[in-house]
């Protein structure tokens, strides 16, 4: 272990984050504390009384840093976000990173739209979910559609314009593009939206009756009947909503369920005193990972990225941090926000249902992952016996070559370990020293960068003494596949007898249409069972390769491709470049724009908006 003593020395005794480093500089894990002197300290001194996962930590911690905070509020906040960026590998963590819809009312446009995102920003609008399925938002925006004549464009509304679009002529839209329309009454529609997607429909479902009544005394039939409709769609909605409690206030209802290296937290949330919707998180952890700590890094993780925060969590251990996570969510919220572990009641009769929905998902995770594991390892096993080797290839590393005639020639190497991708070390390479289409020579520059780069973090760790940890490239595969033939496989080969790597290397060969054919190992075709769970790995690997490199080329040379058509036209630098794309989203639409519309855009003149139309025009001449 690296002494660390003189550091250790100079730590404060303040409230702050800590975050621990290996050899290579890699965070591994962060945490807080309210005594950063006291807290670090503790991990090195005798190491008896650490759990075996604390003792793994501490033995690879070469270096450490810290950030003092104010109190210990602003740590807790500092360090959720710094596990959310840097997923260190020795803290709880959540397996999925989902990122689920909302809906949101931009309360800060004079007129408000409502739609679908899974981005959420400090912008002054007002988001609502998250939503567990994005089905249930498209509904629920088509149903405010047919009942609020809401505009959806984002069209400036600076200044009034003179022809409105379809929506307005078919009802679905008031025209706030006209500059006619009744402030007062549109704000009163946005309220009754909000009400409704606040969960409160029963107090929407009054005021909508009383517009009713008064219609129908007026002798306004048809307005009392499409108010009668909206009712109707409404009462729909209330009717697959369980009540739960007699109470109107807002609560997420947490339990957990323990399983092998993993664990279940189940969440219900409940608005307005209905079941609104639930959602399951699988959470790695190992059986050395105390439950209350799973539950306090859970809460950080979820409500650090979480638009909506409720006024109250239910759940079912009690945390040693729950006041201060508390005290983080009151601030995050601007409103008061508890979190309770109810021991007795209704509330502990909840928390006891919402667990053994998290020990029935649990199980069926388990058993799903059990059949997983059984397939993708019996496909391994399956390819070693095709090919003839002494032991399954655990890790498999693919490559693959995207270019369109030479142009932006690039690599991908994609990873599978288990017979499941590993994403964490995929790779991708600008080929630098090939010129033209050349894949021969381009998969040999990427297969040489790789190893030579591995042979040597390797060579460099050993004189360190470094042997139990591994770099970015210092793990060699099991097996390498090539995306191509035999010419491909051969150049990959002469690459890895000159670096005097012995490593299998197969080519993935493609049929007529583009899709798997076979391995070639060897010089030889190995007739791979098309049914088989070796050909079905293969294939899986060959898309995702594929897949990889053909993203990465596309970004590159959609880049160039606006720079280029852009940067070509007078008095057009980098800011203006940006500005436009900013604001009209796309080539085609500045395009079709008109000198008047290109002047609105930030730090453009009229002579330079009429260049831009006149290089356009141009454009379209030549092309006819």
């Amino acid at each position: 272990m690296v002494d660390l003593s003189e550091q250790l020395k100079k730590l404060p005794d303040k409230p702050g984050v800590y975050l621990m480093k290996d050899s290579h500089g890699e965070i591994i894990y962060v945490g807080k504390a309210i005594s950063l002197k006291n807290r670090v300290r503790q991990y090195f001194q005798s190491s008896k009384n650490h759990p075996p996962k604390v003792r793994a930590m501490v033995e690879n911690i070469h270096d450490f840093e810290y950030i003092i905070t104010d109190s210990e509020v602003e740590a807790l906040m500092l360090e959720s976000n710094l596990i959310k960026k840097h997923r260190p590998k020795y803290n709880v963590l959540l397996r999925d990173d989902k990122h689920y819809p909302y809906i949101k009312v931009t309360l800060g446009e004079k007129y408000p739209r409502v739609m679908k995102t899974r981005k959420v920003i400090k912008d002054g609008a007002r988001y609502f979910g998250p939503y567990i399925h994005v089905g249930a938002v498209n509904q629920t925006i088509e149903i405010l559609k047919k009942f609020y004549p809401l505009r959806t464009c984002s069209k400036s509304l600076e200044k009034p314009q003179e022809r409105p679009c379809l929506n307005y002529h078919i009802g679905k839209c008031l025209g706030p593009c006209t500059g006619n329309v009744n402030q007062e009454a549109y704000d009163k529609m946005i309220q009754e939206i909000i009400l409704f997607l606040s969960g409160k429909q029963d107090e929407l479902v009054k005021e909508i009756s009383k517009k009713m009544h008064l219609a129908a005394e007026n002798m306004d039939f048809e307005k009392a009947a499409e108010y009668r409709d909206q009712i109707i769609a409404i009462q729909s909605i209330l009717e697959k909503q369980k009540v739960i409690f007699a109470t109107d206030i807002d609560q997420d209802v947490i339990a957990m369920a323990r399983g092998v290296d993993e664990a279940c937290i189940m969440v219900f949330f409940l608005r307005g005193g209905k079941l609104m919707g639930r959602e399951h998180y699988m959470v790695n952890a190992t059986d050395e990972d105390d439950r209350k700590e799973i539950l306090s890094s859970f809460l950080k993780q979820f409500y650090g990225g979480t638009a909506f925060i409720p006024k109250e969590i239910l759940l079912e251990e009690e945390l040693e941090d729950s006041d201060l996570i508390s005290q983080w969510l009151t601030m995050k919220k601007d409103g008061k926000v508890s979190v309770k572990n109810p021991k007795k009641g209704e509330k502990k009769e909840l928390l006891d249902m919402v667990h053994k929905n998290a020990v029935e998902i649990l199980e069926q995770f388990s058993e799903k992952l059990i059949r997983e594991r059984q397939k993708s390892l019996g496909a391994l096993e399956e390819l070693a016996a095709y090919m003839g080797l002494d032991r399954k290839p655990y890790r498999i590393e693919a490559f693959d070559i995207s270019n369109t005639q030479g142009i932006h020639s690039v690599a991908s190497m994609v990873v599978f370990e288990g017979g499941k991708p590993k994403y964490s070390d995929y790779r991708r390479f600008k080929i630098k020293t090939i010129e033209g289409p050349n894949d021969y020579g381009s998969m040999q520059e990427v297969v040489y960068r790789r190893f030579k780069r591995g042979l040597e973090e390797k060579e460099a760790m050993e004189k360190k003494g470094i042997v139990d940890e591994e770099g970015k490239f210092s793990r060699l595969p099991d097996l390498i596949l090539i995306d191509g033939g035999l010419g491909q496989v051969n150049a990959a080969a002469e690459v890895l007898s000159a670096l005097q790597v012995d490593i299998p290397i197969a080519g993935m060969v493609k049929d007529d249409r583009h899709r798997t054919k076979d391995l070639i190992y060897q010089g030889v075709e190995l007739g791979l069972n098309k049914t088989s769970n070796a050909f079905l790995l293969v294939a899986k690997v060959q898309e995702e390769a594929h897949r990889f490199a053909i993203t990465y080329h596309k970004s590159l040379r959609g880049k160039t491709a606006v720079q280029s058509v852009l940067d070509e036209i007078p008095g057009i630098g980098e800011k203006r470049r940006i500005a436009l794309l900013k604001h009209f989203q796309s080539i085609d639409r500045i395009k079709k724009a008109d000198v008047e519309a290109l002047c609105e855009v930030e730090g453009m003149n009229r002579r330079a908006a009429e260049q831009i139309k006149d290089y356009f025009d141009r454009g379209k001449q030549e092309e006819r």
